[in-house]
């Protein structure tokens, strides 16, 4: 089925064969001479012949259709394929330039500036045999209009329809993963291809974007599952890697105390004072650690401490 592009592509390109080029210079050349036909016969009627009226008028009129069709002008970015007797004779242009009524011909304009050319390839199957929509934009020019004319007959559709050819074969080639992540390979293995394709016809490639790439609505919502399991896989692989970090340290802080009661005892002392400064904290203390560290004693002291101060300073 044609893409809605290669439609517009076919009807621009019709558009253009009707368009015969004539400028404004050639128009008013041509409205001059018929003016000056139409003022010879009226200035001349009745002094001369009918013959010599005629001949007038018939010379001034053919001589604005001569340059109705003779006079070109060729835009800035334009070049003209001129065919005489329907052989290639030569380019012209940018600017004005003559041709032989009948004998010269001109079947093409050729457009310098970069043209853009967006694509689709629906419903494409990858690799591992998923279908994919994939958009893309191609950005493209004519180096050579000579090549352009003579060697293919629609250069326009034919770089669409190839650029669509090539985008399918990339993707068959491909798994859905590579295409998803892959995006810049896929730019430079597509302008190689492309790029070889449209060489003969005096046609380079300056780049080409993927857009957008579209895959089944059922694909997309597994492949949110796996990528949220797989984040609740590295949470959990960093939680246990901490927890072997804090193990880790546990066990350096058991070595420098258990040579060291001292240092056992103020740790034990800071731990009850930040435990029980808060209002209405409580703590939980192992009665191994009670007996071991002697933290009845140090608590009873803390409570006793802190029934002593003056009720202003409560």
């Amino acid at each position: 089925m044609e893409s809605k592009f290669i439609k517009s592509v076919v009807e621009k390109k019709k558009t253009e064969q009707a368009d015969l080029h004539i400028s404004a210079i050639a128009g008013t050349m041509f409205g001059i001479c018929l003016v000056f036909a139409v003022l010879g016969a009226m200035t001349a009627d009745g002094r001369l012949p009918d013959t010599v009226v005629g001949l007038w008028v018939v010379v001034w009129t053919l001589l604005g259709t001569y340059f109705m069709f003779a006079l070109k002008v060729a835009s800035q970015w334009e070049k003209a394929i001129v065919l005489r007797l329907g052989k290639f004779h030569a380019l012209r242009g940018p600017g004005v330039f003559w041709i032989i009524p009948i004998i010269d011909s001109i079947p093409s304009w050729i457009d310098h500036r970069v043209m853009v050319t967006p694509f689709s390839a629906e419903k494409t199957l990858t690799k591992d045999t998923v279908p994919v929509d994939v958009d893309a934009v191609l950005f493209w020019v004519v180096w050579d209009a000579e090549k352009a004319a003579l060697e293919v007959k629609d250069y326009q559709s034919a770089i669409a329809w190839a650029a669509q050819t090539a985008l399918r074969d990339i993707i068959g080639r491909m798994m859905l993963a590579d295409i998803l992540i892959g995006r810049s390979a896929i730019d430079e293995e597509f302008q190689r291809i492309i790029d070889e394709r449209t060489t003969p016809w005096g046609v380079t490639v300056n780049s080409v974007e993927i857009r957008d790439i579209v895959i089944p609505q059922d694909l997309e919502d597994a492949m949110s599952r796996q990528a949220q399991a797989e984040r609740e896989r590295q949470a959990r692989v960093i939680l246990g890697e901490s927890e072997k970090q804090i193990a880790a340290s546990f066990s350096e802080a058991s070595e420098a105390y258990i040579n060291n009661p001292t240092a056992l005892h103020l740790r034990a002392m800071n731990m009850l004072f930040e435990g029980l400064k808060e209002k209405g904290a409580l703590v939980i203390v192992p009665s191994s650690a009670v007996d071991t560290m002697n933290l009845g004693g140090l608590s009873g002291v803390i409570s006793m401490a802190q029934n002593n101060v003056p009720k202003e300073n409560k």
